[in-house]
């Protein structure tokens, strides 16, 4: 019980990535693509939600469907937020956090 392990073994993905900071890059862009999925997945949902709960007077649901809204926008710009910021931390020390 003394080996060790090594994850290429475990996870042959793993041998495609020759360091964390690229392995990091790949997970971000996919981050971003699925966080924007997500986003429009509440959109149309809360924005039926909404339509649906006006036409029928219920209150109730007509603020559940605005709270959808507002959070997967508020979500989004959260995302979008802290990437400008990576970003901005990029430009300023001059430090490649999120290789290209």
């Amino acid at each position: 019980m003394g080996g060790s392990v090594d994850i290429k073994d475990i996870f042959p993905p793993a041998q495609t990535f020759g360091t964390l900071g690229s392995f990091i890059n790949v997970l971000s862009k996919n981050a971003f693509t699925i966080a924007g999925i997500i986003t429009l997945i509440l959109l149309i949902f809360g924005g039926f939600q909404y339509i649906v709960s006006a036409g029928s007077g219920d209150a109730k649901q007509l603020e559940k469907g605005k709270k959808t809204v507002t959070s997967a926008i508020a979500g989004l710009l959260l995302i979008v937020g802290s990437f400008w910021i990576v970003q901005i931390i990029q430009i300023i020390t001059g430090a490649q956090i999120l290789p290209k």
